[in-house]
């Protein structure tokens, strides 16, 4: 089990709007300059979190930015826009235990409960961290502040 890399990607380019999106068009090769990834990554995540009404796109020559307060965004609404969950699971069960076996026959009987719980107490932690926390923490670190066309 894994948490697709897009969530992350999504957490940086929300950083990245509050931290330079006063005084620069946050776009897809803007963010891609940062975020080290193809421009077509970004687009995706970007038209995900504008599908969940967390982002705002321009038309035409671009810039996103955040679609509500960042301390409003949690990580949990950022998870649910860009990690595409089969079934709302976190957790996917192999298909087919052996029913004739005593441990295939009782797995799920005896797993489902505890993934499910697992799952919901990751899920509620998200729902504890916003894009402010972010941003806040991002302010304290050394060169935050820089010129950002000094990584393009």
């Amino acid at each position: 089990m894994q948490i697709s890399s897009r969530f992350t990607i999504a957490i940086h380019l929300f950083a990245c709007m509050e931290a330079f999106g006063k005084d620069n068009k946050i776009t897809s090769d803007f963010l891609a300059s940062s975020i080290n990834v193809n421009p077509v990554v970004i687009r995706k995540i970007l038209s995900q979190l504008r599908n969940a009404g967390l982002i705002e796109v321009a038309r035409g020559t671009g810039g996103a930015k955040a679609a509500r307060p960042i301390d409003q965004i949690t990580f949990y609404d950022v998870y649910l826009a860009v990690d595409l969950l089969e079934e709302r699971k976190l957790f996917h069960f192999h298909e087919n235990p052996n029913p004739n076996c005593p441990v295939g026959n009782n797995i799920h009987r005896v797993l489902d409960e505890k993934l499910l719980r697992i799952q919901e107490a990751m899920e509620n932690e998200m729902k504890t961290y916003t894009i402010a926390d972010i941003a806040n923490g991002l302010k304290e670190c050394p060169g935050t502040g820089q010129n950002p066309h000094v990584f393009n």
